[in-house]
């Protein structure tokens, strides 16, 4: 294995994107409630049966699954919206 970077790689659509343009929001595509655990796994590259599998560990073994997935589905846009989250338009209407 050489030491140098890899230039001019395409990322493929199953690996992770690190350079910070790619913004995490909930899936339409592949959601089985929410689209949180779909939208996790597309912006970090793995599969979302492992991010449902984390999830479903968590809440057997804690039960903080349920409340992470609760606060991540208020605080994570939705894809093709307008980029704003439920916390942000509750906090919009809220203001008016």
């Amino acid at each position: 294995m050489s030491g140098r970077a890899h230039s001019g790689h395409d990322l493929g659509m199953n690996e992770p994107n690190f350079n910070g343009n790619k913004k995490l929001y909930r899936a339409r595509e592949g959601r089985m409630a929410a689209g949180v655990c779909a939208g996790l796994a597309a912006h970090f590259g793995i599969d979302p049966t492992l991010v449902r599998l984390a999830f479903a560990l968590f809440t057997i073994f804690g039960g903080a699954g349920v409340l992470l997935y609760l606060i991540a589905w208020i605080i994570i846009p939705e894809e093709g919206g307008d980029g704003s989250s439920i916390a942000d338009s509750f906090v919009s209407k809220r203001r008016s």
